[in-house]
């Protein structure tokens, strides 16, 4: 994570602080719906820091990805072959991800009733 993935995390987390504040303020001294909107408002930020973390690991992924295969189009073939070995099967692709093949040693059966 770099510095301002950094600073943003730590600004969300003092929003956060702050509206969890509100929230225990709201519930002592004002109206319950205030209280529950200031504590739902209160988890936002906090989405947003996992959310930065989740990209900073994605930055780190894509470096690491581009230094072990080299610069320039080899990088772009090798993300596109690492998403082609990860798909189940042809019906997977065709359905959005809703089915897979018999075959396939990702699929679940359509039901749990025992036959």
């Amino acid at each position: 994570m770099n510095y301002s993935s950094r600073f943003l995390c730590a600004l969300y987390i003092a929003t956060s602080a702050g509206l969890a504040w509100t929230t225990v303020l709201e519930v002592q001294y004002g109206p319950a719906w205030a209280a529950c909107l200031f504590a739902a408002a209160s988890l936002v930020p906090l989405i947003a820091v996992v959310r930065e973390t989740v990209i900073g690991e994605q930055r780190r992924w894509l470096l690491e990805l581009v230094a072990r295969v080299g610069r320039g189009s080899d990088a772009a073939e090798a993300i596109v072959r690492a998403e082609l070995d990860s798909a189940c099967c042809e019906r997977w692709w065709t359905s959005l991800g809703s089915e897979h093949d018999v075959t396939c040693r990702h699929g679940m059966p359509r039901s749990s009733s025992a036959a």
